[in-house]
């Protein structure tokens, strides 16, 4: 495991732990040229609470791959059903990010902390990331948001106010993806959730090897409000 000083480059990823299982790196910062360059490299940050900043690399990436996403029947019919429901992309990055940051039943804290904010929103002001929000007339339900390296988009996290709203927005940028060829979307760790949405698991080499291969794709994000309309979502240019 290596300790990160403000000059110290990650190392390689294939030295992460096994256990903690994926453990890189420790300290450093969240500077915009050091999360560029952690997300180039298959590397991302997960902070624990009283801890320094810590950097992980999963020996095996969940993840969705657009071309093979299949939704079910019953996300089909919620989408046909639920006519107010609209997306917006890149409309309300902090409220999304808002939104996944705030408490979930029993769970008090969040790894979204302010620093971890401020890190994003700067990613978002210079068009690494990029955030989809579910609306049901002015009201904000649901929301995902995450960072594009390459041909490969870094899923980082999503919440939902209402039943299948993130499933909603999982489909939906699954059609991105198709729409913009991406291989593979990144979601990062194993859950219940990703894998009954239709998410795989993926070896650190070959996820890794994906994102290299990757590294000089361009996604032209303003031509995604097209795209998501084709895709027969209904979309509005501007959040309420």
């Amino acid at each position: 495991m290596q300790w990160l000083s403000a000059d110290t480059p990650f190392p390689d990823p294939e030295r992460a732990l096994a256990d903690p299982p994926g453990l890189l790196a420790v300290g450093g910062d969240l500077s915009l040229d050091r999360l560029r360059a952690a997300y180039a490299r298959g590397i991302f940050p997960w902070p624990e609470p009283g801890l320094p900043l810590l950097w992980w690399s999963p020996p095996e990436r969940c993840v969705f791959v657009p071309d093979h996403f299949q939704p079910a029947r019953s996300l089909v019919r919620t989408r046909r059903r639920q006519v107010d429901w609209v997306i917006t992309c890149d409309q309300a990055f902090d409220a999304v990010v808002a939104g996944c940051a705030a408490p979930r039943g029993l769970q008090s804290g969040t790894w979204i902390t302010a620093d971890m904010r401020l890190a994003y929103q700067a990613l978002y002001e210079a068009g690494a990331a990029h955030a989809l929000a579910l609306w049901s007339g002015n009201r904000l339900i649901g929301g995902l948001y995450g960072v594009m390296t390459g041909g490969v988009f870094c899923a980082e996290s999503m919440f939902s106010r209402e039943t299948d709203a993130s499933k909603l927005l999982v489909w939906a940028l699954c059609c991105l993806g198709h729409a913009f060829a991406w291989p593979v979307i990144d979601a990062q760790v194993e859950s219940p959730h990703l894998r009954r949405l239709g998410a795989v698991l993926w070896p650190r080499r070959q996820y890794l090897a994906t994102l290299q291969a990757s590294r000089h794709h361009i996604s032209d994000w303003v031509h995604a409000n097209d795209h998501l309309r084709t895709a027969g979502f209904a979309v509005r240019e501007s959040a309420p």
